[in-house]
């Protein structure tokens, strides 16, 4: 595929699941055949354990610092190879807020970094298929060139790569607009009420310096890109970065991943910047996340904020897809296993099962942090030590709260607190000799956190909102002889994954949480080995390295299907070359559509300027000088083709010396003269007003809808109602249509993106556009052929017809229709004429031509008697009057859809602001 640095067999596997499978299973054979190159790899990068230091474990060193775990995996299946000249590893950029790295100055130009192996790196190490680099801050300011100069040197033998932040910018950025605004709000902490740091009075500036801080993000990254890099991002910090990198390159591989949960929508849209973060992450080609809840907030945010659509691959905006998919995060088990065979490990256990003898152990691991429910813990704790008795001294709680932002005062006080509870209940339940509660304000090293994992009867994880919680895994890695009881909290990301051989709790319940304390104490054997099995193997299975592996591996594909996807989407319009077309030709026909053509750009949703202003179609007011100037242009013939009533069209362009067709053609007039209409003389209309019922009824039933009642179709349109229930109740709304006022009508039922349209069968921009252009050409007295076309639209699938009416290369065979009767009214009959050029014959194009338009076929076809006689535009109009008044060439049709990706149009234009600069320019050639 274009661009590509791969050559593929014709053998690859060309399904999406085949393609995974296939990638999956290469991946899992490589490892197999090479377990100790990647050991070697570990120890080449990390030296020696001596890196394992105290904090690495389970995010101890905050979780807002470092992500869980990176990695990548290969691009295509085992059918593809390298290009010759090129390294074999496909290279990985992994940009997070931090870099897994502790910088400390030891002079001007020397400086001392240490490697944290926490998920980070494990996750990376154990893929050997990617050659990656880190992108991240370094965590301390370094103002001067030189000590940068020296910090970039250093770091660069660690494969990382620094962003300089300078101390203003860290303040608005990380500990304002990440750690103060969305950390809270993404664990439904809500937005902050108190006014520290000025929350709303600094909420802008805060906000100006999260985008400033991921644009110097980006600047790092297009520094050190090369053609074929994929762009790993990280969490809530860089949410900005997938647009800023698109932006400047729209073909780079971007994959975006958040390590917190992602909150409803209703607690989503309190943000103020709520539009621009989601819009700014779906730039990206790939967003994941913990789990499938997370996924499925993020896709409802998306459709209920931006009025996007929704499908279960991701998240569609005109055509181009965002994938939205589930990544669960495991942990390097390899490692935990092995460290419990190391001498130091085993001592650290002899001594832990000494100490405490003859009681079970429980075990809660966390940082000292609002969401991980410590409180809540310890007093349920303290519950089931009052309703049992006899366990008073034979169990033990062992918490380690490791402390993190201990300069914040919300925290100060959480440590306060959990110090009280814990003082009380040993006062309460301890002895001279023994306390029901140990509680340590520090964190431990990796030995010596494996040694107690592994003596634990009981692990207590109470997280009121969690991402994932990687202690929870770490335990059942540590527990092959033990085989002890896992209490989860469903609020934690991990209970998806581990909730089968876990006892799931709401740590909000200490009655509940009591309870379970006291069911797994007293679990029998039996019980604890299948709920250990169970999450055993998960835990070994679904490892870090896989969920690197996996993440990138779906990347690599999706950019896949999206150039397959692309194919099907019109180019750009060359407006250069459209405009100096236009300038060559001497006499040209422009159809524009109106609604999201000419009107200008809308919130999707209707807030910005209301939903009552919007209903009310008005011009682009850009437009109305260059339209005045194309009208008065004695070669150009202007046509708006509109779905609108009469009404509408007469209040925007009564002014203007155009052609007006209303109600999708089926009336027409130029402004100096009186409506006609070009309808069939035989249109059935009688089952207008059942149907208006069944509209009235569901406008009734669903807030802000409402239904427009014209002359030849009903249109109930639910743009500005809830998302969800609008379209539940189209869908009801259509059974009921089906099954009762149209079941035998001669009509069509179109569905638009909030609307549902029933017109009379076959009246469609492209049935009435031969008949318009018939009376132009008398009307006119036209003796010149027209040259040049340009057709503009934001039509509906149902009325694109009008964009093939004047293709040359239309297929012959392309709509099946019924044998042409006699012309029952010649004076609606009209036969245009493509002349011969190197297009193809004159022939092949006479068949493509219409001399009676679909809905005059049906009625005539079918006998629709005269219920309703319209006013024909002329009584006397010959049978080939204006045959002769097309002369088109191929390069001389520009057909434009506006804001629709999947188009039979030739072209796309992105909205009405791209409509304005086209017809400024063909006004100033004019």
């Amino acid at each position: 595929m274009p661009g590509n640095n791969y050559n593929c067999n014709p053998s690859t596997p060309r399904s999406r699941l085949e393609r995974l499978l296939r990638e999956r299973e290469l991946r899992r054979s490589n490892r197999f055949l090479h377990p100790i190159e990647d050991g070697n790899r570990q120890a080449e990068l990390l030296g020696n354990d001596n890196f394992l230091t105290e904090g690495e474990n389970f995010g101890l060193s905050s979780e807002e610092d470092f992500p869980e775990g990176v990695a990548a995996a290969k691009a295509f299946a085992d059918g593809c190879e390298w290009k010759e000249g090129r390294n074999p590893k496909q290279r990985l950029l992994v940009v997070a807020n931090r870099l897994p790295v502790s910088a400390v100055r030891k002079g001007e130009d020397s400086w001392q970094l240490e490697m944290s192996v926490g998920g980070l790196v494990s996750a990376l190490l154990g893929v050997k298929e990617f050659d990656a680099r880190w992108i991240g801050w370094a965590g301390v300011n370094v103002p001067d060139s030189v000590g940068q100069k020296a910090l970039t040197k250093a770091l660069a033998e660690k494969r990382c790569i620094p962003v300089f932040l300078d101390e203003e910018i860290v303040h608005q950025y990380y500990n304002g607009y990440c750690n103060n605004i969305l950390w809270p709000l993404f664990h439904y902490l809500g937005l902050p009420q108190e006014d520290r740091l000025a929350t709303t009075r600094s909420f802008q500036s805060q906000f100006d310096a999260y985008k400033k801080a991921n644009q110097m993000f980006a600047d790092v990254v297009h520094k050190h890109y090369l053609d074929g890099d994929v762009v790993w991002c990280h969490d809530y910090h860089l949410m900005f970065l997938p647009k800023c990198l698109k932006e400047h390159n729209n073909k780079m591989k971007v994959g975006w991943f958040l390590h917190t949960p992602f909150p409803s929508s209703e607690i989503h849209r309190t943000l103020p910047s709520r539009s621009e973060l989601l819009r700014s992450v779906l730039a990206a080609d790939l967003v994941g996340f913990h789990t499938y809840d997370y996924a499925r907030h993020f896709v409802s945010a998306c459709t209920r904020i931006l009025g996007l659509e929704g499908t279960p691959e991701g998240v569609e905006d005109q055509g181009k897809l965002t994938r939205v998919a589930a990544f669960p995060i495991g942990i390097d088990s390899d490692r935990f296993i092995r460290a419990l065979e190391l001498p130091q490990v085993q001592e650290h256990m002899k001594e832990l099962k000494e100490r405490f003898a003859g009681r079970k152990v429980m075990l809660g691991v966390d940082r000292l942090d609002m969401i991980k429910g410590i409180p809540q813990k310890i007093l349920a704790f303290e519950k089931f030590l009052e309703e049992n008795l006899n366990w008073r001294d034979k169990v033990v709680l062992l918490q380690i709260a490791v402390p993190t932002r201990t300069d914040v005062p919300e925290y100060q006080k959480l440590t306060s607190q959990v110090h009280e509870i814990v003082g009380r209940i040993n006062g309460r339940f301890g002895t001279l000799t023994a306390v029901p509660i140990h509680h340590l304000d520090r964190s431990l090293d990796f030995h010596a956190l494996c040694a107690l994992y592994a003596v634990t009867d009981v692990a207590l994880v109470t997280s009121l909102r969690d991402g994932m919680n990687l202690v929870s895994y770490e335990f059942v890695a540590c527990q092959a002889s033990k085989k002890g009881v896992l209490i989860l909290s469903e609020f934690a990301g991990a209970a998806q994954s581990l909730g089968a051989g876990a006892i799931l709790v709401n740590p909000w319940n200490v009655t509940e949480v009591a309870a379970s304390i006291g069911y797994a104490l007293n679990m029998p054997a039996d019980e604890r080995e299948k709920r250990h099995h169970h999450n055993f193997m998960h835990v070994t299975t679904h490892t870090s390295q896989e969920w690197a592996a996996t993440f990138v591996s779906e990347l690599n594909d999706t950019i896949v299907e999206a150039q397959l996807r692309t194919r099907q989407v019109p180019p750009l319009l060359p407006i250069q070359v459209a405009v100096d077309r236009y300038l060559q030709s001497s006499n040209r026909l422009l159809i524009l559509g109106f609604n999201a053509t000419l009107t200008e750009p809308k919130d999707t949703l209707g807030r910005r300027g209301g939903q009552i202003r919007e209903m009310e179609l008005k011009l682009h007011p850009d437009l109305k000088e260059p339209l005045k100037k194309l009208c008065d242009d004695s070669k150009t013939t202007i046509v708006v083709l509109s779905g609108s009533d009469r009404s509408v069209l007469d209040d925007n362009f009564g002014d203007y010396n155009m052609w007006l067709a209303a109600e999708n053609g089926m009336f027409l007039r130029l402004t100096m003269g009186e409506w006609m209409t070009t309808m069939p003389e035989n249109l059935n209309m009688d089952w207008v007003d059942s149907v208006k019922h069944v509209f009235e009824y569901f406008t009734e039933r669903t807030p802000r809808s409402h239904f427009e009642l014209r002359e030849t179709s009903l249109v109930w349109n639910y743009k500005y109602a809830d998302i969800e229930f609008g379209r539940l109740q189209a869908r009801d709304l259509l059974q009921h249509l089906w099954t009762g006022p149209i079941s035998n009508a001669s009509v069509d039922v179109v569905q638009g993106g909030r609307s549902v349209e029933v017109r009379a069968v076959g009246v469609t921009k492209g049935a009435a556009i031969d008949r318009i252009l018939g009376e132009i050409v008398h009307n006119k007295g036209m003796k010149a052929p027209i040259d040049y076309v340009l057709c503009i639209g934001h039509f509906l699938p149902k009325d694109e017809d009008v964009y093939t009416f004047f293709e040359p290369e239309l297929p012959s065979e392309a709509p099946p229709t019924v044998p042409r009767p006699a012309a029952a009214n010649p004076a609606m009959t009209y036969v245009p004429r493509i002349s011969t050029t190197k297009s193809g014959s004159k022939a092949a194009r006479l068949k493509k031509q219409r001399s009676l338009s679909t809905l005059e076929k049906r009625a005539t076809v079918h006998g629709i008697g005269n219920a309703w006689r319209p006013t024909l535009m002329r009584d006397k109009m010959s049978l080939h009057e204006g045959s002769s008044v097309l002369d088109l060439k191929g390069d001389n049709y520009f057909s434009c859809a506006v804001g629709r990706k999947r188009s039979s149009a030739r072209y796309l234009l992105g909205s009405s602001d791209d409509v304005v600069t086209l017809l400024k320019a063909l006004a100033e050639g004019s």
